[in-house]
C-alpha cells in the first residue's frame, strides 16, 4: 500500500512538472514566433500611431510611446482635444480634458492598472519570473470556433491574464484580462490580429476589445510603428506642478 502511494505521488509530481515545462515551452515558442529574444531585446523604444473606433461610431487618433524598461505615454485625440496618460517608471499621471480637467493630475493605483500593463515593454510573458508573474498551461480551448492553447498568467499584483495562442503560429490571438479592484472584478476581452514584422519582431496591427458578450466594442488599427526612435524624456516625466504636489502629499510611486 505504501509503495502504491509512493508511486501515485511520483506520478502526480511528474505530471505537475510536465505541465509546468509545457507552459515554459509554449512561452519559448511564442518568443521565437515573434522573432526571438535577441531581436525583441534589440528594440529599446517604440512609437505607435493609429486610429481608434468606438462603439458609438466615432473615431479618434491614438499614439503610444514606450521606452525600456517601463516608461509609457499614451494619447487620445478627439475633436481637437488630447487626453494623456503617462508613467515615468515610478508614478502615473494624466490629463483628461474630456472631463473638463485640463491640468495634469496624479493617477491612483487602481486607475493605473491598464497603463502599467502597457508600460511592460515586452509583455508579461517575457522574463515572467523576474517580474514576479506565474504562468500555467491550461490545455486546449476554442476561440471563434478555432483551436487555441490557453495560458493563465497571474501578475505580481494578483490580476489575471488568460492568453490564447494560435497552435500553428504560437502568436497571441486573444487575451482575457481580469482585474480585482476594490472587491469587484473588471473583465475585458482583447482580440489580436493582422500581425506584421517591425524590426524583425511580429506585432499585432489590429486590436479589438470589449466584454465577452461584445468583444469588438472598440477597435484600434495601428497605422505606423517606429522602433528605436529618439523620445524626449519629458514625454514621460512628471509635470512640474505634480512634482510639487507629490512632495506635499507624500505619495509613493508604484513599481
Amino acid at each position: 500500500m505504501r509503495h502504491a502511494v509512493k508511486v501515485l505521488i511520483a506520478v502526480c509530481c511528474f505530471a505537475t512538472l510536465a505541465f509546468s515545462q509545457t507552459a515554459d515551452e509554449l512561452i519559448a515558442k511564442n518568443t521565437e514566433a515573434k522573432g526571438g529574444m535577441e531581436k525583441i531585446k534589440a528594440i529599446k523604444t517604440m512609437r505607435m500611431t493609429g486610429k481608434f473606433e468606438g462603439g458609438g461610431g466615432f473615431t479618434a487618433a491614438v499614439s503610444q510611446e514606450n521606452e525600456r524598461p517601463d516608461l509609457v505615454r499614451e494619447t487620445f485625440t478627439l475633436q481637437g482635444m488630447t487626453a494623456v496618460q503617462a508613467y515615468d517608471g515610478t508614478t502615473g499621471w494624466q490629463i483628461q480634458p474630456f472631463g473638463g480637467k485640463k491640468d495634469p493630475e496624479l493617477m491612483g493605483e487602481d486607475d493605473m492598472r491598464d497603463l502599467l500593463l502597457d508600460a511592460d515593454f515586452d509583455g508579461p510573458l517575457v522574463d515572467y519570473k523576474d517580474k514576479g508573474n506565474t504562468v500555467e498551461y491550461l490545455g486546449h480551448d476554442v476561440v471563434d470556433g478555432d483551436d487555441a492553447l490557453r495560458l493563465k498568467v497571474t501578475l505580481k499584483n494578483g490580476d489575471l491574464i488568460y492568453y490564447y495562442l494560435d497552435p500553428d503560429t504560437y502568436l497571441e490571438i486573444r487575451k482575457e484580462i481580469q482585474q480585482f479592484i476594490r472587491g469587484s472584478v473588471r473583465d475585458r476581452v482583447v482580440d489580436l490580429g493582422s500581425y506584421k514584422p517591425v524590426a524583425g519582431v511580429m506585432y499585432p496591427f489590429s486590436i479589438s476589445q470589449g466584454t465577452k458578450a461584445h468583444p469588438d466594442d472598440q477597435t484600434e488599427t495601428v497605422q505606423k510603428m517606429e522602433p528605436n526612435v529618439t523620445i524626449d524624456p519629458a514625454d514621460f516625466a512628471l509635470p512640474a506642478s505634480l512634482r510639487t504636489e507629490e512632495k506635499k502629499s507624500g505619495i509613493v510611486g508604484i513599481h
